[in-house]
């Protein structure tokens, strides 16, 4: 088994040496993507093979060589011949598998990008005071475990990582100041993805949709630099749990290529709308109006 790893251990090496080498490519428009294992679903329009999955978590670009092209950055190259723009978009894992850990909740954002930041990395991670000097939009995400949400404890506490709609609240007020900080940079932050029907309690499923409206009615201000695409919605369609026909199975909860091929588009649309008009020629699901 070793033996046969070797060999694309060094296929890996070897593109990944020759990418360092390319001239790196340069936009009037950067936008970062910035995902785990369902955002790569979005990003690629379906669900990526085991392989490409696995090689995305060292080199994203690596992953697209070896595979074919992505949807999402192809619709904007489309875009770009059509329309005469140059806009350019990035993915990248994060946070990283290691060293901080494969968890993207609200107090990891809240703790890399709000209680450590700063201009240099917190363990080995970028802060938004580095990210807004490359990328004049970010597109950010949680998994889906952020919607297993547990009932509160008798306090709330901005450094738990304990997922409760008290600590949820405190944190992403937090980050809302935070990302404040840079006007120039537009911010558009996703619903959290719902969880399937059976990988979920009842009880925590309805905090997930309380806490989601409350990110859409109460936590989203009026014109400033953040901007909402409302995966949530799109994945429940009004109800708690990511439906049946969207989900890889009933305890899977990344989405299927069905879903992913459809919500693509308007996660393109969104952007898109928020860089041109300020988010105002599309609603929150990425819908044209």
């Amino acid at each position: 088994m070793k033996l046969r790893l070797i060999p694309a251990i060094l296929i890996i090496l070897v593109v990944s040496l020759n990418s360092c080498k390319e001239k790196e490519k340069t936009s009037d428009m950067n936008i970062l993507y910035i995902h785990h294992s369902t955002g790569g679903v979005i990003w690629q329009g379906e669900k990526a093979s085991l392989f490409t999955r696995a090689v995305k978590r060292v080199s994203p670009n690596l992953a697209d060589k070896l595979g074919s092209q992505a949807k999402l950055p192809a619709l904007f190259e489309q875009y770009n011949k059509d329309k005469g723009k140059n806009y350019l978009i990035t993915e990248t894992s994060f946070p990283k598998a290691a060293p901080y850990g494969w968890h993207n909740y609200p107090y990891d954002y809240y703790n890399i990008w709000v209680k450590n930041a700063g201009n240099e990395p917190y363990m080995e991670e970028p802060t938004l005071e580095m990210l807004t000097k490359q990328y004049q939009v970010i597109v950010f995400k949680h998994c889906f475990p952020v919607s297993d949400i547990q009932a509160d404890k008798d306090s709330a506490d901005i450094n738990s990582d304990y997922k409760s709609l008290g600590n949820y609240k405190l944190q992403y007020d937090a980050l809302r100041d935070k990302l404040h900080e840079f006007p120039n940079t537009k911010f558009i932050v996703w619903t959290g993805a719902a969880l399937a029907k059976g990988a979920v309690s009842e009880e925590s499923a309805t905090r997930a949709r309380e806490f989601f409206n409350w990110v859409k009615q109460e936590w989203d201000l009026p014109d400033d630099n953040i901007h909402i695409w409302d995966f949530y919605e799109l994945e429940t369609e009004g109800g708690l749990y990511l439906k049946e026909e969207y989900a890889t199975s009933d305890t899977d909860s990344h989405p299927n290529t069905a879903f992913a091929s459809k919500a693509v588009g308007l996660i393109f649309n969104r952007i898109v709308d928020v860089i041109e008009n300020n988010g105002t020629g599309t609603n929150l699901k990425g819908e044209k109006i």
